[in-house]
């Protein structure tokens, strides 16, 4: 009776060990995945900010004005902005100024 009940406790160690360890293992790829995911993210996350600060730096803006666009591009008074307006077939012209001033 000893014998027998020695080899099912053994039996049973061995069956709880077997599934902690298959289960532990999915846990840890699961694990792995997921840091390899989230660097992945980081690495593109600072690529896209370094894109982001180096092309919208104003010396680079100035930099590609002065390439692409040489003397295309200027300086505009933001006064003499205006606004058409249709309103029962009458043309209404505002300034952009009032209208951001008023709102």
């Amino acid at each position: 009776m000893k014998k027998i009940l020695l080899i099912f406790v053994i039996l049973l160690l061995i069956i709880i060990t077997t599934i902690t360890k298959n289960s532990t293992k999915q846990i840890e790829n699961q694990i792995y995945t997921t840091k390899e995911s989230i660097n992945v993210l980081k690495n593109k996350y600072e690529l896209v900010l370094l894109d982001f600060n180096y092309l919208t730096s104003p010396s680079k803006l100035l930099e590609y004005q002065h390439k692409y666009f040489e003397n295309e591009l200027g300086e505009f008074d933001i006064q003499k902005i205006e606004k058409i307006i249709l309103k029962d077939n009458n043309i209404i012209i505002e300034n952009f100024t009032q209208i951001k001033e008023n709102e």
